[in-house]
């Protein structure tokens, strides 16, 4: 396993019981209950080698797609938002299908471009990115589509498409949007409150008296040090969840802010230079560039979240319900969150074990192989 992910994935959970502790004591055993069981799984997930994710990618996207349409029929909303369907609730068990089918679009597009290469497959590649955002896209669930949307992009450019051709896709599915843009809008019109209400702020909101300013408040409060799980805070919409970096701010302060901010930067910079060392192997087979992509994809699900939350978190972004990864309460995001940092385990190793002799292995900080 690598050494610089097993450290990010630990400060992240780490940090995320401090910031749930801190807003929702009542949830701290059943979350880190489930952050044990995070790390367990990435340790499992580890274990494959990327020829296994690659060989079972069509059939796990498959198998999200069939959850996607369930969740339109059977699917249920929360209490703040009850007219989307965006969890299948099976008693026991309570999920988010659009989290999973990220992890599913990456591995199908890695199975896809490592078999049949990326010549001439641009519209194969981008009807299953259309499908799985599309099906996102109706739960209504704007947020997580965009990042599965985006997702699709940074799996192209990262098996080697053509910058350009990928921004002739782009436009002309923009263009294709435009007309049907307006019908979502008004059959959602919350989604158009929350755009305009961001930019066009009430002048009494935007003095600290809403859901970011209080959260802005909270880290203001934290300083460089924090003030504990246990200090005074002021009480918001959703602290334990999408705002939960506000919460980690004020217990663990800066320092608990920029440990979260390098944690993402290690699994960024690990993803990216599992990538750059397998483009040093000669012949690039088939499993080492689909290891590269699985990387690139894996990476991009975690880090490009996470930018997204804190942008909101920031006042930036308008709301969009995406919690922070492997930091925020909620069990679908991090269990996809900590099966992708599997993935990279997975990708790192199989890559250093086909490294040519005269790559020094240094170059990557990580545990030894098996």
């Amino acid at each position: 396993m690598s050494l610089q992910l097993l450290i990010a994935q630990c400060l992240l959970l780490g940090l995320g019981l401090l910031g749930v502790a801190a807003a929702r004591p009542d949830l701290i055993v059943d979350h880190g209950s489930k952050a044990l069981l995070a790390l367990g799984l990435t340790f499992l997930l580890s274990r494959l080698r990327p020829r296994t994710f690659l060989k079972i990618g069509p059939i796990f996207w498959a198998i999200t797609l069939l959850m996607l349409v369930l969740v339109l029929f059977v699917g249920v909303g929360t209490v703040t938002s009850p007219g989307t369907k965006r969890w299948l609730d099976l008693g026991a068990l309570r999920f988010q299908p659009s989290e999973i089918a990220k992890l599913g679009l990456v591995l199908m597009l890695a199975s896809f471009f490592s078999r049949r290469g990326v010549q001439n497959k641009l519209i194969s590649a981008t009807l299953m990115i259309v499908v799985t955002t599309g099906l996102v896209f109706l739960e209504p669930d704007v947020g997580t589509s965009v990042l599965t949307f985006g997702l699709g992009i940074i799996l192209m450019y990262g098996a080697g498409v053509r910058i350009s051709n990928i921004a002739g896709f782009v436009l002309a599915l923009i263009l294709m949007a435009i007309p049907m843009a307006g019908v979502y809008l008004e059959k959602h019109p919350y989604i158009a409150e929350r755009f305009f209400g961001h930019v066009n702020r009430d002048p009494g909101t935007a003095a600290g008296l809403d859901q970011i300013g209080l959260a802005h408040r909270d880290l203001n409060f934290g300083g460089l040090w924090g003030q504990g799980p246990d200090g005074l805070r002021f009480s918001y919409f959703a602290a334990h969840t999408d705002m939960v970096i506000a919460s980690v701010g004020f217990t663990a302060g800066l320092l608990g802010v920029a440990m979260i901010l390098f944690a993402y930067w290690l699994i960024m910079q690990t993803a990216l230079e599992t990538s750059q060392l397998a483009a040093r192997i000669r012949p690039m087979t088939p499993e080492i560039h689909g290891a590269s992509i699985l990387a690139t994809g894996a990476m991009f699900m975690i880090v490009g979240q996470a930018v997204v939350n804190l942008l909101v978190a920031a006042g930036i972004f308008p709301v969009t319900g995406v919690p922070l990864p492997l930091v925020s309460f909620g069990f679908s995001s991090m269990l996809t969150m900590s099966l992708a940092l599997g993935v990279i385990h997975s990708a790192l190793r199989e890559v250093r074990r086909n490294l040519p002799e005269e790559v020094n292995e240094t170059d990557v900080v990580a545990l030894p192989a098996d």
